[in-house]
């Protein structure tokens, strides 16, 4: 028998080894290019993280890009605009693609380039020279003039709000020709060119009247074109009434500056609106932005309408998947994970964290999954006791107030192996960056507690959900570890089919393959 003092077991030492360090230092995993690619086109919002500026986030993605084929590109800004809802990324693909993949450009600019701000963004990047180009040349010019041309009246006067470039600009650049002396007109307006008035849109002809004199019916236009106007209490009811559902979420504070909901009925009618489920999903809304919505109402917004957005919230969560078997869901709570979710940047810097978006999806799948087990954990491992009659956000609310130290993403399936637990699902909501965990063996801390953990549990699938853009991972994709990055519905559609055991950890990158473009 051999001398166990010279040949101990030492379980979880083969762990592989790690070929990265990530942005806090510590040992890590590289992603695959594709693999980083949709993490990064997932979760990034071209603005400075807490590890990372937003110049270094774009050179990053343009390398990735270049690294891979055009047709994955093409299906990741695809994926990333239609599943995981994003903005900036989506636009950025699409412009890299005009100068590196143009034969791809036409079918990916059709999907992706949807709205107006999409359409501002693509050519403000183009324009930018960042992906290669300070012109928009002549295929991209014929998609700018296409779109333009195709969209109706209601949807270009939406898209004339915003500016970096204005629609006008986008206009002046193009020179789209149109089809009939009523569009012309209306060209004409949007670059404040002489026109024939009589042949303007109804919408434009009754904004020109309000205009002139505020007497007149308050237009159904986006209320960005009358702010300018010395509006009153009952101008603002009634542009309250006609606001659409996007609009309504990010103007409550507005309404309630104006005096809206001191008018009766006006609280009842706008929190009927928000708890509305079919203009819920038409809004495409993702459960952080309304988290968002309810962290910035003030003190003037009704608490029906509060209510309101929570009813929402829960409606934007139906999609949370029940889990086979036991779940734990290990929450980082670390320092870094206080930082905007959508990164920083002057004006537009969201107060929705990490965390709460972290603990947004625990509280979620643990008010779907009743069995699930929550770890909230930095450098220890905070002890806790959910309310399950508490809504979802409540709960979140109460996760996200922990924590803030180091990042040790080891120590809580540590915690669990000590206790030997069984389990058949492990859920890591995090950044990803750790660096505070114990240097052993030639792998990082996770992935040897997991390899313990499996020791105990042969058949349990670890899912490692990333909600910032670095491309590196704690623990190494393989058939039983998933890594996905993202905050849409389109990560718990993934996860769900892992935990089924319906596909390895490659699928994230094979799903996004899988998009028709």
């Amino acid at each position: 028998m051999a001398n166990k003092q010279l040949f101990p077991s030492r379980p979880g030492r083969l762990a592989p080894e790690t070929d990265a360090r990530n942005e806090a230092g510590g040992r890590a995993y590289a992603l695959s290019p594709k693999a980083a690619l949709a993490q990064y086109v997932a979760t990034g919002c071209l603005n400075a993280t807490f590890y990372a500026d937003a110049a270094t986030q774009l050179d990053t993605v343009l390398d990735l890009c270049a690294k891979v084929e055009p047709a994955f590109v093409a299906k990741t800004a695809v994926y990333a605009r239609r599943r995981g809802q994003m903005k900036d990324m989506p636009a950025l693909l699409t412009a890299w693609l005009a100068q590196h993949g143009p034969d791809r450009l036409e079918p990916v600019f059709a999907k992706v380039i949807d709205n107006g701000r999409m359409l501002r963004n693509f050519v403000q990047i183009l324009r930018s020279g960042a992906v290669g180009r300070k012109s928009l040349g002549s295929r991209p010019k014929r998609l700018v003039q296409n779109w333009l041309n195709g969209r109706g009246d209601g949807q270009l006067l939406g898209a004339s709000v915003g500016n970096a470039p204005s629609l006008a600009d986008v206009l002046k650049m193009v020179h789209p020709k149109p089809a009939t002396p009523e569009r012309a007109a209306f060209y004409a307006w949007l670059i404040g060119k002489s026109h024939d008035a009589a042949l303007l849109p109804e919408a434009v002809k009754a904004l020109e009247r309000f205009r002139d004199d505020v007497a007149a019916p308050v237009p159904d236009v986006p209320f960005e074109l009358l702010t300018a106007l010395p509006l009153q209490p009952q101008h603002w009811v009634a542009i309250a009434c006609q606001a659409p559902w996007q609009m309504t979420r990010m103007n409550l504070n507005t309404f309630a500056r104006h005096e809206v909901f001191k008018v009766g009925g006006m609280a009842k009618r706008i929190a009927e609106r928000l708890r509305d489920p079919a203009a819920i999903r038409r809004a495409r809304v993702l459960p952080y932005q309304l988290l968002g919505a309810y962290f910035m109402t003030g003190e003037g917004v009704p608490e029906v309408v509060r209510d309101a957005l929570q009813d929402a919230l829960e409606v934007a969560l139906e999609n949370v998947p029940e889990l086979p078997g036991q779940v734990y869901v290990l929450l980082d709570v670390s320092g870094s994970m206080a930082s905007p979710v959508t990164g920083h940047r002057k004006g537009a810097t969201s107060k929705v964290r990490c965390v709460d978006v972290a603990a947004l999806v625990a509280a979620a799948l643990s008010a779907k999954n009743p069995a699930t087990e929550i770890l909230p954990f930095d450098t220890q491992v905070h002890a806790h006791r959910l309310n399950r009659r508490d809504s979802v956000l409540t709960n979140a609310r109460a996760l996200a107030e922990f924590g803030g130290g180091g990042t040790n993403c080891g120590l809580p399936l540590a915690t669990l192996n000590q206790r030997e637990a069984a389990g058949d699902l492990v859920i890591y909501v995090s950044d990803n960056e750790s660096w505070a965990d114990p240097q052993r063996g030639r792998g990082t801390e996770t992935m040897r507690q997991w390899e313990l953990f499996r020791q105990r549990n042969p058949r349990a699938r670890l899912v490692c959900i990333d909600i910032q853009p670095y491309g590196t991972a704690q623990a190494q994709t393989r058939e039983d570890v998933l890594n996905v990055g993202g905050f849409s519905d389109a990560v718990f559609e993934v996860l769900a089919r892992f935990a089924a055991g319906q596909f390895g950890g490659e699928h994230w990158v094979r799903e996004i393959e899988a998009m028709e473009v």
